[in-house]
């Protein structure tokens, strides 16, 4: 399942994807296109800019949001903690065909989470770590994985007042063959996320969206050839290199070094 993500962009450069993008707040405040966004773990719950229709005005807008849904009936996020690791991703399959999930009941409040990129790890022989990858489009620098959001009201214990949080997960589908090759092992293997060309990433957003396009947008299968990847240093730590955390890392070339 895909937890790890990069954003490496100026929050400008979202607009020139979407012109009629209202930017909410003081989201230009967020640490884009540093460091600290070329790896981004989602069990941080950490903010990040969102895209979505404004339920006010109808209106396109970039929220920051939190990564990991809180169900909007969810008034404790203290008893919530633990199950929240779970609701970083959503099975695309069960968005339309399982009423008894969360996801169904939140499947018109969809939106889209802009990103550079996206980490998985692989298993190889002669490895006894996984090794990390990095994932990206092979032309467009910036894309838009589809999600759903939720917005719940929790009280805060610590000045004793109610607070509405804005927060979401990203959608995932069974792997194409350059996934089914690099996410190999687990009980989530052969997964990945939900990838859509900029066209569909738009129509994904649309009020008007039919039953049969929405259905049709969840089984796209993002070809094998607009993917490009590399191997990375172990994400979270500090790199020999000191360069940034989705630079390519060799690992084979240094195994081989160490048992010569």
């Amino acid at each position: 399942m895909c937890y790890r993500v990069a954003c490496v962009i100026d929050i400008k450069e979202v607009i020139d994807y979407f012109p009629e993008l209202i930017i909410y707040g003081n989201i230009e405040q967020l640490d884009l296109g540093f460091e600290t966004t070329a790896f981004i773990s989602g069990h941080l719950h950490k903010l990040h800019p969102v895209i979505y229709i404004n339920r006010e005005d109808w209106r396109l807008q970039v929220k920051p949001m939190e990564w990991g849904c809180i169900p909007h009936h969810v008034t404790d996020e203290e008893e919530f903690k633990e199950r929240r690791a779970n609701m970083l991703n959503a099975r695309s399959e069960r968005v339309l065909d399982d009423p008894t999930s969360y996801w169904y009941k939140i499947r018109n409040r969809r939106c889209l989470i802009p990103i550079t990129g996206f980490y998985e790890h692989k298993a190889e022989p002669g490895f006894d770590h996984r090794i990390p990858y990095y994932i990206k489009h092979i032309s467009q620098n910036l894309f838009f994985l589809p999600g759903l959001y939720s917005v719940a009201n929790l009280y805060n214990k610590n000045t004793n007042t109610w607070e509405q949080r804005w927060t979401y997960t990203l959608l995932t589908r069974t792997a194409n063959s350059a996934m089914r090759e690099i996410h190999n092992h687990g009980s989530n293997k052969w997964r990945m996320p939900l990838m859509l060309p900029l066209e569909l990433s738009k129509a994904w957003l649309d009020e008007k969206l039919s039953l049969a396009d929405y259905r049709a947008i969840l089984n796209y299968e993002m070809p094998s050839e607009e993917l490009v990847y590399w191997s990375v240093y172990t994400l979270g730590a500090e790199r020999p290199d000191a360069l940034p955390a989705n630079a390519p890392y060799e690992w084979r070339k240094e195994q081989q070094e160490l048992f010569s």
